[in-house]
């Protein structure tokens, strides 16, 4: 009998610290936190898909609308929600050296290429390598760019004048965005020439698919894993990526590099810039007085712009960096293409005004777009901005506490947070961007939010499709740049309309992490008269 009560106390004591006392976390410091389930955290709807990750964020960031911050917990993990557009500069500018980091995923020997990119570098590892890449993203690098982007954007327009000689098709907007980034991934990051629509299986399209194709059972529980049990999945060294796909990349990387070294080949691609950045040659070009990249486009921070200091640059390293493009190009890019075509095919009225301001612009540079034209297009700029406000790719964000930091108490009914190392912050971005306080009306697509007349009147914390402060989105020019070339050109030659396919609202997918359209983007290319 007293070994059965030594067995049941123990299970007892055992279940109290293992499933119910991490999720008291929040209440214990004086943190707002809502009934967390033992084990699912406040993700069981999100685990069960009853509910898609884009509402979780937004349910628990309007669960408690008076507070500047609130607990959640995502599994077992304690995570601090900032609701507070002050407070969120605060930490992410401000504060920025207590807050440096970004959540680990997978440990470091089972997947040097994850772990060596600049987004999941921490510390001084991740500011050299800030230093280190900033001066390629600069407009200079990306003028440089264009044309290489210019070309795929018009074998993309070849390829569906041809399809829909006979009139109007249907097609499904994300597979053929996809195929469009990973040609000017391929050219842009890897110094690749590929045509991804009428090659469709070839070998640089298949590698980026697998890479980045998050959807497979085996992923899911890798990833789940690492969320659940991270010390047992760091033991197992369980890969994000299978061989194949890994010795691709590192193979295509090493040959490029040799190639080039041995016969002085020079191309404005990333692996140019790289293999400058390692002998030293790189250095950081101020911008223009002027704003030629777009209202959402991020600023570079100190920590870019200084001078980098010389360090060895492997040729993992320089993989690394091009395959992190994958991750944008595949799914951000593609996705944020995707929601703008959707836009402006149940908004025939903001359509049809693209399509002037496409027209007039069209005639200004003779049929020959330019970087130059491409950058003044306000209106054009205004619907991608409202686009990433509604659909932002990235739909939350988080920041690690790498130095005990207190956020001090501003209203009565709060107490000071002491946080410690290794305390998680999440930046809800999606649910700051439907907050009616910042954004009225917030389910309906408005650009005029970004006219030149009430642009000026948008807090900066509020607005964050690509994240704040030095940690912000390297690429931010970069897929601007990308976006805009591709809708010039189909305006230019398509109206986009809806089709019998076509999901109207749409509906978002719960059983992917990232923002997808449940059933697709199926909507018609009309060839214009």
């Amino acid at each position: 009998m007293l070994t059965l009560l030594l067995i049941l106390g123990s299970a007892v004591i055992l279940i109290y610290y293992l499933l119910v006392k991490p999720q008291l976390y929040w209440k214990h410091n004086h943190v707002t936190q809502g009934p967390p389930i033992p084990i699912a955290g406040d993700n069981l709807k999100n685990a069960l898909r009853k509910e898609s990750f884009v509402d979780m964020i937004k349910r628990t960031y309007n669960r408690f609308p008076n507070e500047r911050y609130t607990g959640i917990y995502q599994m077992t993990t304690p995570t601090l929600v900032l609701r507070d557009p002050d407070l969120i500069k605060q930490i992410t500018v401000k504060d920025f050296e207590y807050f440096t980091d970004h959540r680990s995923l997978v440990s470091d020997e089972s997947e040097p290429l994850w772990n060596r990119n600049l987004f999941s570098l921490k510390g001084e590892k991740w500011r050299d390598m800030r230093t280190t890449l900033s001066p390629a993203f600069t407009s200079s690098k990306m003028r440089a760019m264009f044309n290489l982007i210019d070309d795929c954007a018009k074998k993309f327009i070849d390829f569906h004048l041809e399809a829909s000689k006979d009139g109007e098709i249907t097609v499904e907007m994300k597979d053929i965005f996809t195929r469009y980034s990973n040609d000017v991934i391929a050219t842009c990051a890897f110094g690749v020439t590929c045509d991804s629509l009428k090659e469709p299986k070839n070998e640089f399209y298949v590698m980026g698919r697998e890479a980045t194709d998050f959807s497979s059972v085996m992923k899911n529980i890798v990833i789940f894993m690492y969320i659940l049990v991270p010390n047992i999945a760091k033991m197992l060294k369980l890969p994000l990526f299978n061989e194949n796909v890994s010795n691709f990349f590192k193979n295509l990387v090493k040959e490029t590099i040799k190639m080039r070294e041995e016969n002085g080949i020079i191309r404005p691609d990333m692996i140019n810039l790289l293999m400058e950045a390692r002998k030293g040659r790189l250095k950081y070009e101020e911008e223009a007085n002027y704003n030629e990249t777009g209202f959402a486009t991020v600023k570079e921070s100190h920590i870019g712009k200084t001078q980098a200091t010389k360090h060895e640059i492997t040729d993992i390293d320089i993989t690394a960096q091009a395959l992190v493009f994958f991750f944008a190009g595949f799914e951000s890019v593609s996705i944020l293409m995707s929601f703008i075509a959707y836009e402006l095919a149940v908004n025939p009225d903001i359509q049809a005004k693209l399509i002037t301001e496409v027209d007039e612009t069209y005639a200004e540079c003779d049929g020959k777009l330019t970087y130059e034209k491409l950058a003044i297009m306000k209106y054009m700029d205004m619907v991608i901005s409202e686009t990433l406000r509604k659909w932002p790719s990235a739909i939350a964000a988080d920041r690690v506490c790498v130095k005990p930091y207190t956020i001090p108490a501003v209203k009565e009914s709060e107490k000071p947070v002491h946080l410690k190392v290794g305390d998680i912050l999440w930046l809800p971005i999606i649910a700051l961007h439907y907050d009616s306080e910042y954004y009225p009306n917030p389910d309906t697509f408005d650009p005029d939010r970004f006219s030149e007349e009430n642009k000026h009147n948008i807090n900066s914390s509020t607005y964050l499709p690509f994240g704040i402060g030095p940690r912000n989105c390297i690429g931010s020019r970069f897929a601007l740049m990308e976006t805009k070339t591709i809708f010039f050109h189909i305006l230019s030659k398509f109206e986009i309309t809806v089709v019998k396919e076509t999901v109207v609202p749409i509906q978002i997918n719960k059983k992917q992490f990232n923002i997808l359209a449940e059933g697709g983007w199926w909507l018609g290319l009309k060839p214009r008269k």
